[in-house]
């Protein structure tokens, strides 16, 4: 080890699995920073293979690259393993066997971290490896390090927010610029926010994979995607976000879990109202927020870009810098295994609903039934914002309604 101003210099030798948008990103900071990272964290990373099957002949990188795993799996040169390959297989079992390796492991992969995370938080400690995926969850915005130590001195009991960007660019384009859900959707598409085949956006499965962390993260065990309620955005029309916009709200897509008093999480993924002053309200395009309330702090927000190559990569480096400087030991970090009827089923729960009926003059009818906040009658409809209560209870109250409603969507109060 050589000496410098922050004392003796580690070197770590870094793998990469995956060249793609992340896996690039990651090895054009690790060599385009080396000076910053050496000088603000005394660590030298050196970039030794890089895993694809594909080709990169004019690559910078390409006397890196091999098509076999086995080149970096049985390495024993290798200190760090990045994998931004994506999905569960390949992933998990080259992922596993790395730990198993005594690799350390830091991952971008939220479907690998809400699936297996459990399974790989569990080799990581076996082995005296660390495993970390703070760009699992909102890309570049530091979220996964706040909630595990800035706010460990909290008890956190609510995390929600807008966890993609995706979803959130077509909602926004339908509110600001009038655009259909399908509209807004080709023009995503154009402009590479969504993909060819995008319904892991629009109908909410990205989001819940990505609340599933933060939830097993915040509250201690294990959350399944499987077992998460997740409603997307594909049945928002125009009209009800113009009619949303009405009454003082925008519709956004939330993801949010919960501590209840029963010791049950709630946890779901749906479109719902926001007030135009919340916080929330005010994240547009492509970004993403997430918010936490623990009991000493208050609320705090998490803000940026969700997504995009060197945002993320940059969360990945922070991830192999802090695997490089806990090296000899392995962190605290994680969670606990599955726990049995953890989660309570979401019409179980309490909320208040937006509701849109083509036709006037059923007030009475409804006051009648449902606990209602607000009622407005509007160029031949009825809009109503119901008060809080169990929602398959106001979801029963709803059907005995002569007229049935349009639309029915969740409205919140973050």
């Amino acid at each position: 080890m050589q000496n410098n101003k922050k004392g003796k210099v580690k070197y770590m030798n870094v793998a990469i699995l995956g060249f793609g948008v992340v896996g690039s990103g990651v090895a054009e900071v690790i060599s385009k920073n080396a000076d910053a990272i050496l000088e603000n964290s005394g660590i030298e990373l050196k970039l030794r293979r890089i895993l694809d099957i594909r080709d990169f002949e004019n690559n910078e990188f390409s006397a890196l690259m091999t098509k076999n795993f086995d080149d970096i799996c049985n390495d024993d040169e290798i200190d760090i393993v990045v994998e931004t390959m994506g999905g569960i297989n390949p992933a998990f079992d080259f992922v596993s066997s790395c730990l198993k390796k005594g690799k350390h492991v830091v991952t971008s992969n939220k479907e690998l971290v809400a699936k297996k995370g459990f399974e790989l938080l569990t080799l990581a400690r076996e082995n005296n490896v660390n495993f970390l995926f703070e760009a699992s969850v909102g890309g570049g915005i530091p979220i996964i390090r706040p909630i595990s130590r800035c706010l460990a001195g909290n008890r956190i009991s609510e995390i929600a927010g807008i966890l993609n960007g995706t979803t959130n660019f077509i909602l926004d384009k339908m509110i600001v610029d009038k655009m259909s859900f399908e509209d807004a959707l080709k023009l995503a598409q154009e402009n590479g926010f969504a993909e060819r085949d995008p319904s892991a956006d629009v109908d909410g499965h990205d989001a819940c994979r990505k609340i599933c962390i933060l939830a097993s993260l915040a509250f201690g065990h294990h959350v399944y995607p499987d077992g998460v309620y997740t409603e997307g955005i594909s049945k928002i029309t125009l009209k009800d976000v113009e009619d949303a916009g009405k009454l003082g709200y925008v519709i956004k897509l939330i993801a949010r879990t919960k501590m209840l008093e029963s010791g049950k999480i709630m946890i779901m993924v749906s479109p719902a109202l926001v007030k135009k002053e919340s916080i929330l309200a005010g994240v547009n395009g492509v970004f993403n927020a997430c918010l936490v309330r623990g009991d000493a702090t208050g609320d705090i927000l998490m803000y940026g870009k969700g997504a995009g190559k060197l945002a993320t990569a940059s969360a990945v480096v922070g991830d192999v810098i802090d695997c490089a400087a806990n090296n000899e030991k392995r962190k605290f970090f994680g969670w606990d295994a599955p726990k049995e009827n953890f989660i309570e089923e979401h019409e179980n729960t309490e909320t208040a609903l937006f509701l849109r009926f083509d036709k006037t003059g059923i007030e009475e009818e409804l006051r009648g039934v449902l606990p209602v906040a607000e009622l407005t009658e509007s160029d031949g409809e009825t809009l109503v914002i119901t008060g809080l209560g169990i929602e398959k209870e106001l979801m029963k109250a709803i059907g005995t309604v002569s007229v049935k409603p349009d639309s029915v969507i969740r409205v919140t109060d973050y």
